[in-house]
């Protein structure tokens, strides 16, 4: 299915900036338009989508109507109310775009809050109001409505099958004349504020009542600066830390617990490619890194909601474990394309759903343990239970880890033995001999220690390539792969062990460039040999975070935090992070905010400045600290 578009593309993925109320997230562009929602959570249908087609697609913009100068904007202290302000030669408005944050409440539904402020001058503005629901597939019926009891209430109702949107305001936007949108056109003068606040619901039968802008505004303001107000780090770049800190928040389903790998689908790794992937949902993965984050900066509440959210997950049959789930622990992601939009700048397909839900990948069994070890460590207490999920996780990789796999990069190309993933397989054993031996919790230690001694003999053996002087993508290989700088901060390797750091060069002879930027492997122009995809992606950002990592571990310090101090630079205006940075054109690809990006930035400041590390033992139960 096709359709013209007329022009209005979005802007570049770093022109935005993220809204959350801890159940869905919106992006505003710096253009002053709301290009993406999902409602009523993170991976449900949006009802903006003209981040991945245009204008018509579904978009909430209000701006000045005359040309702009200049845009400046910054998040109000550590919070997510944005700040947007438009420079004109007739004045400057101030545009304050919120979502309160509904943390306990499960039946509270999303909604965002718009004000605008005039700051000098008059400044003529447009806002128009384009709802396409079903990722922009469905037009509404869009009517206004006007209630005289129990009070007067005049509204903009939009509605679609089991979707409705209410939109109220100082003033209500008219039918465009001769298109399916609404707008409105107003002169805002030095001191004047007019607000508009849209609200979703399920029932059209039961409507949200009206809400007060202003008091939503601030109360939003209000929930992040005591929730930033927990975050114990002193050291350098404060900023970035406290920012990727709630951005990390600003990505969890606060009635699961469970935290996305970013709000967006389809955003292009690769232009021209088909590196276009869905990445609403949560990957066991991101498990320790989650847990480090939260737990060594003071945020132990959202650690334990996470721990909680991945015992529940994993919990029944080993041999059904999956490497990622939909935000309150669904299994089914099925894929599919959505080819009536055009994609991300024409760039397409646009992938609903994640089939790599179904792939092998070995990896992740060792997230899980690492992350339950890690858990243990920090006070947060085991169960018989929990424990009991564990030894069957590990009864099945006992059967299963000889196999090849996917590997951490999830290639739709041949199965093979991935090096981070046999390591990783040595990090399930490992720290389940460590529960055995730390924490005197039962099992066969001496068949796990076994395994374990087998596996690391064989990574040594197989995945080194004296030739290149480094360990390879796979065994046998003759790539280079930047989850290898993963080695010493799993434990694998100390940092200082020679192959450790022939593999550091290595990567950075080959995989780094354009200054602190690495790539995840090497990817071209032709169908690649491992993941069968086409197109140069950008520098996958996480893996520059962990060559400051490997670097601090070599004991190269000063090197890993001039590194780290350059990687800070490159976040956008108000400190968001996507998944990858294209140093040639110097803009970032892929889906954004990307949490991966932003755990890897606070871990790689706790190497750095004082946090405990992944593989160091830490007990706050007594033992040890």
């Amino acid at each position: 299915m096709t359709r013209d578009h007329p022009r209005g593309r979005p802007g570049p993925i770093e022109d935005y900036a993220l809204l959350s109320d801890l159940r869905t997230a919106a992006l505003v562009g710096k253009d002053g338009s709301i290009d993406w929602l999902c409602l009523p959570r993170f991976d449900a249908p949006s009802c903006f989508s003209r981040l991945l087609g245009t204008d018509r697609d579904g978009h909430w913009k209000i701006a000045p109507t005359a040309p702009v100068r200049e845009v400046h904007r910054r998040y109000r202290d550590n919070s997510l109310v944005l700040e947007t302000d438009f420079h004109t030669d007739d004045g400057v408005l101030r545009l304050i775009d919120s979502m309160p944050p509904h943390e306990k409440n499960r039946h509270d539904q999303p909604c965002l809050v718009r004000t605008v402020e005039g700051l000098s001058g008059e400044v003529d503005i447009k806002l128009r109001w384009v709802v396409r629901f079903a990722y922009g597939d469905a037009v509404p019926w869009v009517r206004r409505v006007r209630e005289t009891e129990p009070v007067l209430d005049e509204f903009v109702l939009a509605i679609a099958g089991p979707h409705t949107a209410v939109l109220r305001g100082d003033i209500l936007p008219q039918r465009a004349e001769g298109e399916r949108a609404h707008e409105l056109v107003v002169t805002v003068r030095a001191g004047q504020r007019l607000s508009w606040v849209m609200q979703w619901s399920p029932d059209p039968q039961d409507l949200p009542a009206p809400m007060d802008p202003e008091q939503e505004i601030q109360d939003s303001e209000d929930f992040w600066r005591e929730w930033t107000e927990k975050i114990s780090y002193t050291g350098p770049h404060a900023n970035a830390v406290y920012r990727s800190l709630a951005t990390l928040k600003a990505l969890t389903y606060a009635p699961s617990g469970g935290i996305i790998a970013a709000p967006t689908s389809s955003l292009p790794e690769a232009i021209p490619g088909n590196r276009n992937w869905d990445y609403r949902y949560c990957w066991l993965r991101d498990a320790t890194l989650v847990l480090l984050a939260l737990d060594d900066f003071g945020c132990l509440t959202e650690a334990t909601a996470w721990r909680e959210w991945l015992v529940r997950t994993v919990a029944g049959d080993p041999a059904d474990l999956q490497i990622m789930y939909g935000v309150a622990g669904e299994r089914h992601l099925m894929e599919w394309e959505a080819d009536w939009l055009p994609g991300y700048h024409g760039i397409a397909p646009v992938r609903i759903g994640n089939a790599a839900y179904r792939q092998t990948q070995l990896d992740v069994y060792g997230e899980v343990m690492d992350a339950l070890h890690l858990a243990r460590e920090r006070g947060l207490p085991e169960s018989e239970e929990t424990w009991a999920l564990q030894r069957g996780m590990l009864r099945h990789l006992e059967k299963i880890w000889p196999q090849p796999d996917r590997g951490l990069w999830e290639v739709r190309g041949p199965d093979r033995h991935f090096t981070h993933s046999r390591v990783m397989v040595w990090v399930a054993f490992d720290r389940a001999v460590r529960a055995a031996e730390e924490d005197g919790l039962p099992g066969p230690v001496k068949r796990w220690r076994a395994i374990r001694n087998t596996v690391h003999a064989e990574v040594l053996e197989q995945a080194w390539n004296p030739e290149l002087g480094a360990f390879t993508q796979y065994y046998g290989g003759n790539t280079l792969d930047a989850a290898t700088l993963l080695m010493p901060s799993v434990g694998f390797l100390p940092g200082d062990d020679e192959r450790v750091v022939r593999t550091v060069d290595a990567v950075q002879r080959e995989l780094q460039h354009d200054g602190v930027l690495v790539d995840r492997y090497t990817t071209g122009d032709q169908p690649h040999e491992v993941d069968g995809l086409v197109g140069r992606e950008g520098a996958f950002l996480a893996c520059s975070f962990w060559m400051v990592d490997a670097l601090a571990y070599c004991g190269r310090q000063a090197e890993a935090e001039r590194m780290f101090a350059e990687l800070v630079g490159l976040a956008n205006d108000v400190g968001l992070y996507a998944e990858e940075y294209d140093g040639v054109d110097g803009r970032f690809a892929g889906n954004f905010p990307q949490a991966f990006s932003h755990l890897a930035l606070v871990n790689s400041a706790a190497v750095l400045f004082g946090g405990r590390t992944r593989a160091q033992k830490s007990r706050r139960n007594g033992l040890t600290q």
